[in-house]
């Protein structure tokens, strides 16, 4: 009896120790509950999560709680070591977007941890280029947009490819990149070409992307005013005539007309080439009218000059004229003799020296045509320059044309004229008929003939100057004295009248 209530005294003498015992495990236990959240904050969907959560104070055992926005529970750990971590896996859905802590409870004490932000990353899927304009084709000048579309994706970045090359600022400043658009402002011709793009994010080290197929962007060149030209050819008795027309720069297709006096003979589309051929009846010395091309695209429409269509046999006086080229120090530097005809439209020219063809009597269809030596043909053989002097460039040159469209047709040729070099003389005469002829022309240098005769006038007008001044200045003395002798007659008149009248008073 006596042992009893001697425990019951020792247990009330403990409950005041309990009891502080309780309350100070209670305040160290609440004061201790920091749980710390880690886990990631990027996630693809479809992919696992870990979220982990920790006391490290903690020495009894805690229960953990992951919650979600709103405080809702996403899942619970419980009874683990404060030095142990509660890991939550979770799978990635587009729900799980969001906010998230954990709430660690031990003994009654409860703490909540940090928050992580995690967001749900969509990879790109199904990506493609479009375009404005579509389809992808404008002229120069105009602006073009391509985009990268996908059907899904979220958290995106894009990459652009011109010809399989990545477009970046530094190498292709023609584009201007804004968002998932490619710019070109004003696109010129070196813009056209193969465009790709690719969509792609990333999630820490993880990369996903999507790629295009390559996509054509056609720029096309606006064309050029028109040309055309006319030609002839006979087979038999026959002559065919060829209209040409042609653009210097242009995109394909274009549609030529031929226009015969403003109105449409025929048209084709040029899809190889910027020229096209129409054949054309002719009669020699018959003219058929004003021919002119014209070009169409869908957005324009230009008309060349006029071209007649008649056909001018050669014919008339042919002669040859020279003209000298001096240098700076007065030093020849060439001869041009040009081949003059009185008409024809379609000439072949041909050059003789000392009756010798120089250098072939075949047609010349270019400009230009550069012969043996130093001899220059232009303007279709009608032009004959001498660059360099030789002694065996001395000589008698001729001139002679035919139709080019009749191989078979006589030639009309000019008279001679003597091209002579020697050291500060250049003489040039007709043909003559015998070794002792005197010569009938000397060609002088233009300049100097004009120079002179600038002179000559100039002289001639002071002389004339002169003269009529001094012209006027002996009439105006002549009249003065004239005047004078008459008002002394007239003084010395009416002074014999008085010496009479009083005279005659007297008598």
């Amino acid at each position: 009896m006596q042992s009893t209530v001697m425990k019951n005294l020792q247990t009330l003498h403990l409950l005041p120790f309990l009891a502080l015992a309780c309350f100070f495990v209670k305040i160290s236990g609440s004061i201790s509950l920091h749980p710390v959240l880690t886990g990631p904050v990027m996630a693809y969907i479809g992919s696992r999560v870990d979220f982990r959560c920790i006391t490290p104070d903690s020495l009894l055992p805690v229960t953990y709680e992951l919650m979600g926005d709103g405080g809702v529970l996403i899942a619970t750990v419980a009874d683990l070591q404060g030095d142990q971590p509660a890991s939550f896996y979770l799978k990635v859905t587009a729900t799980l977007k969001g906010s998230y802590h954990c709430r660690a409870t031990t003994g009654g004490s409860t703490g909540v941890s940090n928050s992580i932000k995690l967001t749900v990353v969509i990879p790109a899927s199904n990506t493609i280029v479009t375009s404005e304009p579509f389809p992808p084709v404008a002229y120069e000048g105009s602006r073009i947009v391509l985009n990268c579309s996908v059907t899904k994706g979220s958290h995106l970045s894009y990459t652009w490819f011109f010809n399989r090359k990545e477009v970046t600022s530094s190498t292709s400043p023609l584009f201007h990149r804004t968002g998932n658009k490619l710019v070109m402002g004003m696109v010129t011709p070196e813009q056209a070409g193969y465009f790709s793009c690719m969509a792609w994010s990333t999630v820490q080290d993880t990369r996903r992307f999507s790629s295009s197929s390559e996509v054509k962007v056609t720029v096309k060149v606006y064309v050029s005013k028109p040309r055309i030209s006319f030609s002839t050819s006979k087979v038999g008795d026959i002559h065919l005539g060829n209209v040409t027309c042609w653009s210097i720069r242009g995109s394909l297709p274009v549609n030529f007309s031929l226009l015969l006096d403003n109105k449409e003979l025929r048209s084709v589309t040029a899809t190889e080439s910027l020229a096209a051929w129409f054949p054309v009846h002719v009669v020699p010395g018959l003219d058929m009218g004003v021919a002119r091309c014209r070009v169409n695209t869908e957005v324009q429409e230009l008309i060349s000059e006029p071209v007649p269509l008649e056909v001018v046999p050669v014919g008339g006086d042919v002669k040859v004229e020279v003209e000298y080229l001096y240098r700076a120090d007065s030093k020849l530097a060439a001869a041009i003799l040009s081949c003059r005809l009185s008409r024809g439209t379609f000439p072949e020219v041909s050059w003789l020296l000392n009756n010798s063809v120089l250098p072939s009597e075949k047609h010349v269809d270019s400009h230009i045509q550069a012969v043996p030596s130093h001899y220059t043909l232009t303007d279709h053989g009608q032009i004959l320059v001498l660059a360099k002097f030789s002694p065996e460039d001395s000589g008698y040159y001729r001139c002679r044309a035919r139709n080019s469209y009749d191989d078979s047709g006589p030639w009309v040729e000019s008279a001679a004229v003597l091209v002579r070099v020697t050291d500060r003389i250049l003489n040039s005469m007709p043909e003559a008929t015998s070794p002792t002829e005197t010569p009938q022309k000397v060609f002088m240098n233009t300049i100097e003939v004009i120079a002179i005769a600038f002179c000559c006038f100039l002289f001639l007008m002071l002389v004339v100057g002169v003269g009529c001044v001094y012209n006027m200045f002996d009439q105006n003395q002549a009249h003065a004295h004239f005047a004078t002798s008459s008002e002394q007659n007239d003084t010395s008149s009416t002074e014999w009248d008085v010496q009479n009248q009083t005279f005659s008073g007297k008598n």
